[in-house]
């Protein structure tokens, strides 16, 4: 039997490569020597996005010290691959040229997990670090990159990015702001300086659609995780307005930008990007998708294993398990979805949808959520066997 284990990370239990060793673990335990599996590990653009992308085009990655989120160094990879290890449909959807192409996690230099849970303000945090990785990147020839955007602890339109880049952001007194963070925008009165490197094509993985301000903007819908409060949206809301404002105009160009599906993704780190690099938005579970070569892959198995921590109704919008069972059920394949957790809504819609999909949470009931995320291999091991074997004697 040809299995195909496709997961992506278990949220504070274990990556996707765990979650796909596990799996695959509990199959060889149900099915013995019948069982030949195939390990594909996801990404949504968060954690595990340079490694699992770098390493399925059989690229290198680089560490390099750079500015984190609270503004002290860390050690951050950059992925590099060559395009033509790409599959062909990679290369012509993005236009790739033939040459390197880089790969940035954002997580991995501005994440949210990095920044303790006491210390998280959007205010104070920046994203002048994926600056330096793209500075890095572009000096050392890059012809394309691509930035995943998920998990990111940061609000700050990208102007971090920007002034590692070059940009300047000058106070009443004529000085150049030494670090700029949405805490000291209230003393921008002007930009000035210019990007001090020509940036190759960049592509921004996102699979949200919000606009940068608004009720579905990014302080509206993301703040709150990233540790903004309530009564501080209004103040915040009205600054991100008026430096995007300034932000296009310096760039001459139209405000009407930050109202793009995905300007407001990772604090509007896009938006940054869009307007002084004219960098490009694609949809992450399309570019995973296809630089996994997954359909192929699922046309090749005769079993999909996949899932991740937890299965709500915000899992259904297209990403993730959920469109990998889709593209299954649309190839009539049948699909085995295990998680941490399963919301009964989620599962009643899944079950609507796909006729051939086995559901299945992995923690034992009453089980307490930090011992169930210290024993998450475990459970998704003896889970997937379990279901395997049932269905094996049915």
């Amino acid at each position: 039997m040809k299995i195909l284990a496709v997961f992506d990370k278990f949220k504070d239990s274990m990556t996707a490569v765990a979650a796909c060793a596990a799996a695959s673990s509990g199959a060889r335990q149900a099915l013995g020597n019948i069982a030949h599996i195939t390990q594909a590990p996801l990404t949504d653009g968060g954690e595990g996005f340079c490694s699992i992308l770098t390493n399925a085009a059989n690229g290198f990655i680089q560490t390099h010290t750079v500015c984190g989120a609270l503004g002290a160094d860390l050690k951050a990879p950059l992925g590099w691959v060559n395009s033509t290890a790409l599959p062909t449909a990679v290369r012509e959807r993005f236009d790739l040229p033939l040459g390197k192409v880089a790969i940035i996690e954002m997580a991995a230099a501005a994440g949210l997990e990095q920044v303790p849970a006491e210390l998280r303000h959007p205010k104070r945090c920046t994203t002048y670090g994926v600056g330096e990785l793209i500075r890095i990147a572009a000096a050392e020839g890059a012809d394309a990159i691509f930035i995943g955007i998920g998990g990111s602890a940061t609000s700050d339109l990208g102007l971090g990015l920007l002034q590692a880049l070059g940009l300047e952001f000058i106070d009443s007194n004529g000085h150049a702001i030494e670090r700029i963070l949405p805490d000291n925008w209230p003393q921008v009165t002007c930009i000035s300086g210019s990007l001090k490197i020509v940036t190759p094509p960049i592509f921004i993985a996102c699979d949200v659609d919000n606009p940068l301000l608004g009720p579905r903007g990014a302080a509206a819908i993301y703040g709150s995780q990233k540790g903004l409060l309530a009564d501080e949206l209004e103040s915040y809301e009205r600054e991100s307005a008026r430096i995007a404002s300034m932000l296009s105009a310096y760039f001459k160009q139209s405000d009407a930008l930050r109202d793009s599906p995905g300007s407001g993704a990772a604090g509007g780190i896009g938006f940054g990007l869009n307007v002084a690099c004219g960098s490009q938005y694609v949809a992450g579970f399309e570019l995973v998708s296809s630089w996994l070569d997954l359909e192929s892959k699922i046309a090749a198995a005769d079993l999909i294993l996949t899932g991740e921590g937890k299965i709500d109704l915000s899992s259904l919008n297209g990403k993730g398990p959920y469109a990998l069972a889709t593209a299954a059920n649309l190839a009539h394949k049948p699909v085995i979805l295990l998680a941490g957790c399963i919301e009964a809504p989620a599962a009643e819609q899944l079950h609507r949808e796909f006729s051939n999909c086995t559901i299945a949470a992995i923690t034992p009931e009453g089980c307490p959520l930090p011992q169930a995320l210290a024993e998450g291999p475990d459970n998704l091991q003896k889970k997937t066997a379990q279901v395997l074997q049932q269905q094996t004697q049915q």
